[in-house]
């Protein structure tokens, strides 16, 4: 398999100098790592992923981030890839050895939502059991545990060759470089481990669908005050549009149609002659993102000589809670196995690159990143008591899917 053109040279071929792993320890064999705590080797590493700010996009933080990801996991998982998409990079790795066992993906991003900047004001930092720091939870303790839990598989003697990995660099603005190439790579597996992190300790097992769009209103400019008449005011005509655009929404079907960003207008005393409205739709069922587009599509303006233009459309459908069902049950049963806490679930509004796999009919588990909160605030935080137990639970789906020991 070829994920795509564009593909540079492997990267992380020489590990960093002075670099010593930390001890391991089977984390598949019951009460995995002992105290509860996580293992100080994962603590180095996010210190060290969250010190590098990568908002959407941002190549060299990307790069840079990338590069530690392919050094810590060469062992594991031997040469990992850039594949860059319209000037975005992102990382993957085919499994190492086909056979006759349909491949297990890790999934997830290495974007966050903060801007180049933040770490002046908030570095990492850890108090306790509580980890902070921008991204931290969303998502870059993920990428830490899922290369955790491959060292636990090898440290045990069980094989990596199985595994796919696939790290994006745009998630947090729709996917919209890399949806193909997740698709691709999640193409033939048996199954896909989002390290997207937990709801309060629950794996996520249906997420809401997802679509953005656009509406702008064309008017015409003219003098406030001189000639009000000769103008076609746009934001009047997009105020309209604002009221029937919130009325698209169903609550009964958990729908949700918001207008979120406006602009319009260029100085007071000028009759708009342009208004826009971005436009954020959610929805747990796909027949109800096709509604709300065609009822978009289907808008007429109020105001004489203006217009209305449509862009945007269904960013992803949604993760249904039948792609989730078996690799639920699987989980549960391994965690009863090895001696772990009861694997509890949630339904969560915001979606994620997991979305894109469960609609290829590919078993989907969402939320395996650890317990934590705040995603995307400036408190957001990593339970570190919660790690260990993930890490084995990670360890053990990705076993599971392996075939015979």
């Amino acid at each position: 398999m070829n994920p795509g053109t564009g593909q540079t040279p492997a990267v992380g071929q020489n590990p960093a100098a002075g670099q010593t792993p930390g001890p391991r320890r089977n984390a598949t064999a019951g009460h995995p790592l002992g105290s509860g705590q996580p293992p100080e080797r994962f603590l180095t590493r996010l210190r060290r992923l969250v010190g590098i700010e990568t908002p959407t996009g941002h190549s060299p933080g990307l790069h840079a981030t990338y590069d530690l990801l392919a050094e810590w996991s060469e062992d594991l998982l031997g040469a990992l890839h850039y594949e860059v998409r319209d000037g975005v990079p992102h990382l993957y790795r085919e499994e190492r050895e086909p056979s006759g066992v349909p491949p297990v993906l890790l999934l997830g991003h290495a974007d966050t939502v903060w801007p180049l900047g933040t770490l002046a004001g908030w570095p990492f930092a850890v108090d306790g059991d509580r980890i902070t720091g921008p991204g931290v939870f969303d998502m870059k303790s993920g990428l830490v545990l899922g290369l955790e839990a491959l060292e636990a598989l090898g440290v045990a003697g069980h094989g990596t060759g199985h595994v796919r990995l696939l790290v994006t660099g745009d998630e947090e603005r729709g996917s919209l470089t890399s949806r193909a190439l997740i698709e691709e790579v999640a193409r033939g597996c048996a199954a896909v481990l989002v390290l997207e992190p937990s709801l309060d300790g629950a794996v996520k097992t249906a997420r809401k669908g997802g679509a953005m769009f656009e509406v702008t209103v064309k008017g015409r400019a003219a003098h406030a005050g001189l000639e009000p008449e000769r103008g076609v005011n746009a934001l009047v005509e997009l105020s309209h549009q604002v009221l029937a655009i919130d009325a698209l929404g169903d609550p009964d079907r958990g729908t949700t149609v918001t207008p979120t960003v406006s602009r319009s207008g260029s100085t007071r005393n000028t009759i708009p002659e342009n208004a826009t409205v971005e436009i954020d739709v959610r929805a747990w069922h796909r027949d109800e993102l096709v509604r709300v587009e065609k009822d978009l599509r289907t808008l007429r303006s109020r105001t004489r000589g203006s217009r209305l233009e449509l862009a945007g459309g269904i960013n992803r459908f949604p993760l249904e809670h039948r792609m989730s069902a078996d690799l639920l049950d699987l989980a549960r049963a391994l965690a009863r196995a090895e001696g772990l806490a009861p694997v509890t679930e949630a339904r969560v509004g915001g979606a994620s690159d997991g979305n894109f796999t469960a609609a290829l009919g590919i078993p989907t588990l969402d939320g395996l990143g650890p317990g934590g909160g705040a995603a995307h605030g400036r408190d957001e935080w990593v339970d570190a008591a919660s790690v260990p137990e993930r890490i084995a639970l990670v360890a053990a789906l990705i076993r599971a899917h392996g075939g015979p020991a």
